[in-house]
């Protein structure tokens, strides 16, 4: 094939040592394809062995989890490429094989085919500030799932050093008071008591590190140029676990395909006269966990927020429901201040990547009263793009 005139794609199954392509053309002929080790030999014969299509495109699957090593040396070498959604690779597998059999080789295949068909692919970027924002972020959260554990060890030991234990809410300097107060004579007691007390140094190094990190994460959201931090309930973490995850919002059409992207949008769960919806177990399970943090915290504040939940329980649904509902509005109200943000750094920098595009709904209007009652947005009509389009 000569690869000087069309363009093709090439699916790529990441993994940790190895990586398993498939090249296809746009009409979806395969032409090539091999497995390669990912170490500095196998990748440089990779590399070698693609540029006998100079007009190429890249899909991995998972940029931003097991694919990212090798999506990073991709991106440091110049080259293009999308990320694949797992399920639209698993959907895809099962409909060009008839079954859902899993090898590297069809992994590829199915990838090579989204990469192909699919409208919409997020393309990657090399965005250092953002790149930078997710290494801290991650640490961030490493440092709070440290703290929980450690919290937890902690209370056991001190329900068995002291009757009734701890309080549930405790902190370094409060475990210390109290393991002050136990003074054990047997061995097992006695070890007890040295083990909380390493478990309670380490969470003091944890809190000195989780506040150095919450320092230089506000600094550096703040460098963005967002303004997501001045809605009430998000924080630094939260606002940079928005702008790694989401990247570019004018990639969403509109604020329901954001609330299905994150978890966020009803579905219908009707039966006979009964109307009702169910919360989705789908999506991004970060970006959910940032907006019900957000939810949480302004339920125990007089926030608009409380207001909206009130009024959803007086409207008699049940706690759930009425949570349900207040996510959903928030997740507007997050799309509508990124999409602000984006055609606020666009008009600051007309040349730069981020900003809007003529497809997008950033000139919306604001969030409809309802629109918390909306279920997932219909399938997307175009499907298939052509390979030209995907520069």
């Amino acid at each position: 094939m000569s690869g000087t005139s069309d363009r093709v794609v090439i699916g790529m199954d990441p993994h940790k040592r190895s990586a398993t392509i498939e090249v296809m053309a746009g009409d979806e002929t395969v032409v090539g394809g091999g497995r390669f080790d990912t170490d500095r030999d196998g990748y440089a014969e990779m590399r070698k062995y693609a540029r006998q299509w100079p007009n190429r495109v890249w899909a991995i699957e998972g940029c931003q989890g097991i694919g990212r090593h090798i999506a990073n040396r991709l991106l440091a070498d110049g080259e293009h490429f999308v990320d694949v959604p797992p399920k639209l690779s698993a959907r895809a597998r099962v409909f060009a094989t008839g079954q859902g059999r899993k090898t590297d080789v069809t992994d590829a295949h199915s990838i090579a085919l989204v990469g192909t068909r699919m409208a919409g692919l997020r393309p990657v970027v090399n965005d250092e500030q953002l790149a930078l924002l997710r290494i801290l972020v991650d640490r961030r959260r490493s440092l709070g799932e440290d703290h929980t554990r450690m919290v937890s060890q902690l209370h056991q030991l001190l329900l068995e050093l002291i009757p009734g234990g701890a309080k549930k809410s405790l902190s370094a300097a409060q475990a210390k008071a109290l393991l002050a107060t136990v003074r054990p004579r047997d061995v097992v007691g006695k070890a007890r008591r040295r083990v909380a007390a390493e478990l309670i140094g380490d969470l003091e190094r944890i809190y000195r590190r989780s506040k150095e990190a919450d320092k230089e994460l506000k600094e550096l959201v703040a460098a963005t140029g967002t303004t997501l931090m001045d809605l009430h309930g998000i924080g630094s973490s939260g606002a940079a676990r928005l702008l790694v995850e989401v990247a570019d919002i004018t990639h969403f059409p509109n604020r329901a395909h954001f609330a299905s992207w994150n978890g966020t949008a009803p579905i219908g769960a009707s039966s006979g006269d009964q109307v009702r919806h169910r919360l989705s177990r789908a999506g991004n399970l970060q970006i959910n966990r940032v907006l019900h943090i957000m939810a949480t915290v302004q339920l125990r504040n007089p926030t608009e927020g409380r207001a909206y939940f009130d009024r959803k329980k007086t409207s008699g649904k049940t706690s759930m429901e009425a949570m349900r509902a207040l996510k959903r509005r928030l997740s507007d109200i997050i799309y509508r201040r990124m999409t602000d943000d984006a055609v606020a750094a666009t008009a600051a920098d007309p040349g730069g990547q981020r900003g809007t595009t003529t497809d997008s709904s950033v000139t919306n209007s604001h969030p409809q009263a309802g629109s918390s009652e909306k279920s997932l947005p219909r399938p997307a009509t175009q499907l298939r793009t052509p390979l030209s389009a995907m520069s």
